[in-house]
């Protein structure tokens, strides 16, 4: 059993994220932030990213209005520049035959819009969001209830993402965790030590066949 994070590790949207966060600073008069600095500030889903993007001085009445633009705006633009990452799609068809879902922190219904709109849909049996469960990532609540859902045992199973979030969602929930380093957070992710790290998305299936016990011992 695959689960995979979806920005930073199935499809770039930087770009997208990155555009409708300085939007809605400039809603709110504040200056762009840089790519970079966005790019840290995803991860924990949208009410997070619009709490960071704003700062500390922003009031619970600000942050409601804020994130409301944000979704909002992010909804409108969200496959303006937004692709699946060099060699996804053709490495999903090859990892076919089995069973892979997408848990995200993002909202499921704009996670599972974008994953429709590129035609990623039918590799995955199940796409979960951070408001799919009651606790998002790095709790296991989502992980594990996918895993009860097509009977795989957590050793079973390996959560593929770019950030420590994710790999801390697997040492959560007991499977297996591989971390990718050309998404959003490559330093985090190399000092949370996945078991199984790439640079690219396409080498994930020779590891796969390599014996589980051998994954740790053959990051690249």
């Amino acid at each position: 059993m695959l689960v995979f994070d979806l920005d930073g590790t199935l499809i770039d949207s930087k770009q997208d994220l990155v555009v409708s966060v300085n939007a809605m600073r400039s809603h709110f008069g504040q200056s762009d932030l840089d790519a970079d600095k966005v790019s840290e500030y995803v991860g924990d889903g949208a009410a997070m990213l619009v709490r960071r993007a704003l700062g500390e001085t922003a009031t619970d009445r600000d942050l409601e209005a804020a994130l409301l633009f944000f979704v909002r705006h992010y909804r409108a633009h969200m496959l303006a520049h937004t692709l699946p990452y060099p060699g996804v799609r053709e490495t999903l068809e090859v990892l076919a035959p089995r069973p892979m879902a997408v848990l995200t922190n993002k909202p499921v219904r704009i996670s599972r819009d974008i994953i429709h709109a590129l035609g990623l849909s039918r590799y995955f049996s199940c796409v979960y969001g951070g408001d799919s469960f009651e606790r998002k990532k790095p709790d296991p609540m989502g992980l594990t209830a996918i895993l009860s859902e097509v009977g795989a045992a957590p050793r079973q199973a390996m959560m593929v993402g770019d950030s420590d979030v994710d790999i801390q969602t697997a040492r959560n929930a007991g499977t297996w965790a591989c971390g990718v380093t050309y998404g959003f957070q490559a330093e985090r992710l190399i000092g949370s030590k996945p078991d199984l790290l790439l640079d690219r998305f396409e080498d994930l299936p020779g590891h796969l066949s390599r014996p589980a016990e051998s994954r740790r011992s053959n990051q690249t």
